[in-house]
């Protein structure tokens, strides 16, 4: 879309204001309104955004060990650029356009800690390679009766979900919600966020939403957008919405599975088919999956980046102990999913608090380097792999998972040095918050006993 086609846009559509925004380290999207002679302005020559977006982390707390920018910098702005192919207009705010920024540190150069220019950078790799990445997200959270008042006032406990009880796949609660589900589903689509499936999983209140396949680049865009306006929605509604990893230790946790697939240059022939094989994967897909295999232990503190991301790292919980793959088993980080221009490889090993830039841009980066360097991938996996001890173990702890992502040469291979030395600071600041908390756990076992 030309600044021409967009204003004729606004006009159509009333617009009045604008929103704009761009995503941080942790997926939370920072942004602000404009008034159209701003806007307008900032089409043509970008506008300054305070980079404290990178100097802080989700609660807003200064790091005291980035390099990007602090204290030592004076926290100045850094460029921001309106990407106009992202306008959508606000459901609830149907005068109100909204665009996502990529951030830069001057006209040449994009900021190392943009997520969003990152995964750009592993795109142009894989286009470079002559691969048009092809990816779709499926997110899993949970619904309260509760707002940011009573969430608050409850210490986050005590909740009470959306509906009670263990109905994965239930008709009659989906029915039972519909007023509900109906809005966030229609607000959604007219977000330009599309939906392929939308359905109960397994505890109370939790819900999973298949998201539709599209280019790399709009896939996280649109995974990152879903969380983001989900919290918007239901707070509409007197709801609350939460991605946390695991948010109760008697219950399964919340995945965030990512489908990908390699199409050619001309993006009309999927590359990792073949009918001619047992499996009906190509030595692409093969090679793909091998990537994988070898660089997730490494990268597992991109695809898993909080403290509670490891509360979902125990057995019986639907999430992979190991780097495994196998053709349609779900117990394997790698889910093979052969089906003509469908086939696909599913990568269990996230979960719903993933940055869907980071995690995208690791998982390309991985499969890519495996076609590369035309890795073969072990066997396959067959019957309950959760625990498969002939594939590479995962780290089960962010501080085990930073390790391993610092000391890895390979990784600063396949992804930029700059943005892997930003975020190792930012997991080990993460690390250093929790090690001063004193959790209810601790609390509640060593108070009165010890």
């Amino acid at each position: 879309m030309d600044k021409q086609q967009l204003q004729e846009a606004f006009d159509a559509s009333g617009i009045e204001r604008v929103k704009v925004g761009g995503f941080d380290v942790d997926g939370l999207l920072r942004g602000k309104y404009m008034s159209l002679e701003k806007f307008w302005s900032a089409v043509d020559k970008g506008f300054g955004f305070c980079d404290v977006i990178f100097g802080w982390d989700s609660a807003d707390a200064l790091y005291d060990n980035a390099k990007v920018t602090g204290w030592h910098s004076g926290y100045p702005d850094t460029r921001a650029r309106i990407d106009l192919d992202t306008f959508r207009v606000l459901p609830s705010e149907p005068t109100t356009a909204c665009f996502l920024v990529d951030f830069w540190t001057d006209d040449r150069h994009p900021h190392p800690a943009c997520p969003r220019n990152l995964l750009k950078t592993v795109v142009a790799r894989c286009q470079a390679a002559g691969f048009q990445p092809r990816c779709g997200m499926e997110l899993e959270y949970w619904l309260f009766k509760e707002d940011a008042e009573s969430l608050r006032a409850k210490s986050y406990g005590d909740l009470t979900p959306l509906s009670p009880g263990m109905f994965g796949y239930s008709w009659v609660r989906i029915g039972q919600n519909h007023a509900l589900i109906d809005d966030l589903y229609r607000q959604l689509t007219a977000f330009g966020v599309r939906i392929e499936g939308f359905h109960t999983e397994t505890g109370p209140g939790v819900y999973e939403t298949a998201l539709r396949y599209s280019d790399a680049v709009s896939a996280a865009d649109a995974a990152a957008l879903f969380k983001t306006t989900m919290k918007i929605l239901c707070a509409q509604h007197g709801i609350s919405v939460t991605f946390m990893a695991k948010w109760n230790p008697d219950l399964p946790g919340s995945s965030g599975h990512i489908h990908q697939s390699l199409l050619d240059s001309t993006a009309e022939k999927n590359l990792f088919a073949d009918p001619g094989a047992a499996d009906g994967l190509s030595t692409t897909a093969r090679q793909y999956i091998g990537g994988l295999v070898s660089l997730s232990p490494d990268l597992t503190a991109l695809f898993s980046p909080t403290i509670n991301s490891y509360k979902r790292y125990v057995p019986g919980m639907w999430a992979p102990m190991t780097a495994s793959w196998g053709v349609e088993n779900r117990t394997c980080s790698i889910r093979a999913i052969p089906g003509g221009s469908a086939t696909r490889v599913e990568f269990r090993q996230p979960a719903a608090d993933l940055n869907p830039y980071i995690a995208l841009a690791g998982c390309l980066a991985a499969g890519l380097h495996g076609v590369e360097k035309a890795l073969e991938p072990p066997p396959a996996s067959s019957g309950d792999a959760t625990e498969a001890q002939a594939a590479p173990a995962l780290p089960t702890t962010l501080e085990r998972a930073v390790h391993q992502l610092e000391n890895s040469d390979l990784v600063r291979q396949v992804l930029p040095e700059a943005f892997v030395e930003h975020y190792v600071i930012t997991r080990k600041w993460e690390l250093r918050e929790y090690a001063r908390s004193v959790t209810d756990w601790e609390l509640a076992r060593y108070f009165e006993a010890i």
